[in-house]
């Protein structure tokens, strides 16, 4: 079934992101996943290509669309290539939405540019040692001094966190308030007290820098709080959306490039003198596969256009993030077991993309806090 959703304009942005993957991106992901973290001058690069900013205003260094099919291609493309390290989609699918709902013009003055060009790199942080998906169970306060907020707490699992410059954290500003008192402040490299723990050693997505964050008494000017006082938890529940089709736009692609690469390996490996994939199990396995990818690209597609429209509601952007990264990891699991034994072996792709495909269900809220908005949504 072909996609209908993109047009010319889309299809030439992807052949640039395609070309950057490849270049800057695809010759070094090994050794950054060695590394455990990717260096910054890629996103300088990215920046330049205006990869980073396309949906930024034209006046502060961006390309002034708002189109979620173009976060997508870059999504796709990154994905195509394995690339799981590159954190690239914080920055355009989640921090941006943030900045863009919410900022100040002084605000926009002071950050977008530099967000453009990639030479501050973002992140966001919700999630606390003890407070997983229970987002109004965060214990980290902002309290208001003067003309500053001073942020005690500690933060977990933060993507980009050794790397970035700037940081959304959500805050308790008021604890008699429940969930009118939380609060966005915005922390910037070199506040005093404000530190990174140790760069989070993970099973997949060992590229990508993982880090704890902690805050003892960070001062930052008031002019740092993100939209009003009190609203924090408002603009997640509006922005969470967005950041569960972008986990399940992750999914879908990473399906696609599992089966195909799982599609070359059954044609080539041959037991019992012919190729595995000419055995009925292995037809029928990965026309299963091929089928609930291509339905799950089906209803991808169909998010990303309500994104777009405004009408992508909370209920179907769960069912899309819960159901697609399961699908996420059947594949993973059958395709992996196509390889056989080389499936298991580390300079197998396969093996790669099943260690990576494990969080896809667990952050950005789990299968089963997906589950619980769906059955609300049914009223029951």
């Amino acid at each position: 079934m072909k996609r209908t959703i993109f047009d010319a304009d889309h299809e030439a942005f992807r052949d640039t992101v395609r070309s950057f993957c490849e270049k800057e991106i695809a010759p070094h992901h090994d050794q950054w996943e060695k590394d455990s973290i990717v260096p910054r001058d890629v996103w300088t690069k990215a920046g330049d290509m205006g990869l980073l900013g396309f949906m930024m205003p034209e006046e502060h260094g961006g390309g002034g669309v708002t189109d979620f099919r173009y976060n997508a291609i870059l999504t796709e493309e990154i994905t195509r290539i394995g690339a799981s390290g590159i954190g690239f989609v914080i920055q355009t699918d989640l921090v941006s939405g943030y900045l863009l709902s919410h900022a100040t013009e002084e605000q926009k003055e002071r950050w977008f540019p530099k967000f453009c060009s990639g030479e501050m790199i973002t992140a966001i942080a919700m999630t606390e040692p003890g407070t997983g998906s229970d987002l109004q169970g965060i214990k980290t306060t902002a309290v208001l001094d003067g003309d500053e907020y001073v942020i005690n707490g500690s933060k977990t699992f933060i993507t980009n966190g050794i790397n970035a410059d700037l940081v959304i954290v959500v805050c308790q500003t008021d604890p008699s308030a429940g969930a009118m008192g939380f609060s966005l402040v915005v922390v910037e490299r070199g506040a005093e007290g404000f530190e990174r723990g140790r760069n989070l050693d993970k099973i997949g997505l060992k590229a990508q820098d993982t880090a704890e964050l902690f805050f003892d008494d960070v001062r930052v000017p008031k002019s740092n709080l993100l939209g009003e006082a009190g609203h924090g938890f408002i603009y997640l529940m509006e922005k969470l959306p967005q950041e569960r089709l972008s986990i399940s736009v992750v999914a879908a692609a990473a399906c696609r490039r599992m089966i195909d690469m799982t599609l070359e390996y059954v044609k080539e490996r041959k037991a019992f003198g012919k190729p595995i994939g000419s055995f009925q199990n292995s037809r029928f396995t990965l026309a299963e596969l091929e089928t609930e990818a291509r339905i799950a690209q089906v209803f991808v597609d169909e998010s990303i256009t309500q994104l777009n429209a405004g009408t992508l509601t909370v209920e179907d952007a769960a069912m899309g993030k819960w159901w697609t990264t399961e699908l996420q990891k059947k594949v993973a699991d059958q395709c992996l077991q196509l390889h056989g034994g080389y499936g298991y072996m580390s300079e197998y792709p396969i093996s790669k993309a099943y260690l990576d495909t494990r969080i896809q269900t667990i952050y950005g809220g789990t299968t089963e806090i997906m589950k619980e908005i769906v059955g609300r949504g049914l009223g029951i």
